[in-house]
């Protein structure tokens, strides 16, 4: 008696774009990304190889990635993600220009309440990697000091990289939506500038170019009326250190000194205590900031390197392959570059390497390159498991069919916008964003 035929496997089709692990895979491999940053941060270099060259190449090589973007968006197909990920992405913003202004007040602050006369008179700290990098410029060829000593890529270079990265969301070349890993990133950032300032301002450091504070800023010799009262008297006697260790109270008169300067701010004059400013520095408090910069001060950690790690981070989750090598290597460059030109101390740039690395870590939540459709299809198939097992044991088809039904429901994502609205919103975002970098690029000091 012949057997009765089963019934034909239905096919399954494949999981696009995804490795191991539940890992997204970008379409293409033919590492067009890679090529483009590369093309930009070798454009951007012949600035100091061939300044007129530079002058050509850099505003065709914008107008190609702009116009590439503009070309693709319309074929974007992921643009209802983008729209659900804006408030995210806007609080995350917000969140981060708070960071950086709290940063800025800080940063004036710890450079103008010692007073002038302290930048001059204390001494650098020992670096020890300082020494390692100059015993290398003896022993290693000078084609090789050069390279090291090369300007290759710089701060606003990393954060090119990164909007790059950001935008190829819309060439499938990472997961989208876009604005998702652009959230994380500004959310890492706003958290690590928040764990810098607090690291900063516990101590104070004297900087690696004591010459720096004299040139930048114009603030009095003397020391701020708090550090008048709770640090001058105790900085170097010791038995007048000893003494306010035992009493645990602050028991010397403060020398006099003239009065402070106090404009008058309105709204913002509470911060004439924290800024210090004198007659010659500007009308406001938002010139004060502007001038601020890196500060004159150590800053514990590095806020340039935490750019770099965090960005070769995403570069290394979101894309991988030889690009991603290639950052970490000018990441490394870069710290040895920060510390050859007293930037920054050794533990600065190792600090903000480990910082960087494990806050993007613990950010995930926001954004992963793992694939989260499959996820939520797995974590809802393990609730309905009781439940799919004893409908089985029934025979119960039609539940059975409800639940599967759950579980893929589980894994789609939302829809509910119009073409109308998704279309106005992709315009209003990549217009949005090319004249926010712009601005900030050329506003901003130090990119």
């Amino acid at each position: 008696m012949p057997k009765p035929k089963g019934k034909a496997k239905r096919p399954v089709p494949p999981l696009p774009r995804r490795g191991a692990g539940g890992r997204w895979r970008p379409v293409a491999a033919g590492g067009g990304l890679g090529l483009a940053a590369a093309a930009y941060v070798g454009v951007d270099y012949l600035r100091h190889l061939s300044p007129s060259w530079h002058g050509r190449l850099r505003p065709a090589l914008w107008a190609a990635l702009a116009l590439a973007t503009a070309a693709r968006a319309p074929f974007y197909r992921r643009w209802d993600a983008e729209l659900r990920a804006a408030p995210r992405f806007l609080a995350a913003l917000v969140f981060m220009l708070a960071a950086l202004l709290c940063e800025a007040i800080s940063v004036r602050f710890i450079n103008t309440v010692l007073g002038l006369q302290w930048h001059r008179s204390t001494a650098p700290l020992p670096d020890t990697g300082q020494w390692i990098l100059l015993a290398l410029n003896e022993k290693l060829p000078q084609t090789v000091v050069y390279l090291l000593r090369a300007r290759i890529i710089a701060l606003h270079h990393y954060l090119m990289l990164f909007i790059m990265l950001g935008f190829s969301a819309l060439f499938d070349c990472i997961k989208g939506p876009g604005l998702g890993i652009g959230s994380r990133y500004m959310f890492t950032m706003a958290v690590g500038r928040l764990l810098r300032t607090i690291t900063f301002l516990a101590t104070i450091l004297p900087s690696a170019r004591p010459w720096c504070a004299e040139a930048r800023y114009q603030i009095p010799d003397y020391p701020h009326p708090w550090a008048q009262k709770y640090y001058a008297p105790y900085a170097s006697d010791r038995y007048m250190i000893w003494r306010v260790m035992k009493e645990g109270m602050p028991y010397a008169t403060p020398q006099d000194y003239p009065d402070e300067y106090k404009p008058e701010w309105g709204l913002m004059s509470f911060l004439v205590n924290i800024l210090r400013p004198s007659t010659g520095e500007g009308p406001s408090w938002y010139h004060l900031l502007k001038k601020s910069s890196g500060g004159c001060s150590d800053l514990l950690y590095s806020g340039h390197m935490l750019v770099a790690v965090l960005t070769a981070m995403a570069w290394m989750e979101a894309y991988g392959g030889w690009s991603s090598v290639v950052i970490w290597f000018l990441v490394v460059h870069s710290a040895q570059r920060e510390i050859r030109e007293r930037h920054h101390y050794s533990a600065d740039c190792i600090v903000a390497i480990y910082v960087g690395m494990l806050l993007w870590r613990m950010t995930g939540f926001l954004w992963s390159a793992r694939e989260t459709n499959r996820s939520r299809r797995i974590a809802k198939l393990d609730e309905v498991h009781n439940r799919l097992f004893h409908s089985a044991k029934d025979s119960d088809i039609i539940e059975i069919r409800s639940l599967l039904s759950e579980v893929e429901s589980a894994g789609q994502e939302k829809k509910g916008f119009s073409q109308r609205i998704i279309f106005s919103f992709a315009a209003a975002t990549i217009v949005f964003i090319l004249l926010f970098v712009l601005l900030a690029f050329t506003l901003t000091n130090d990119g």
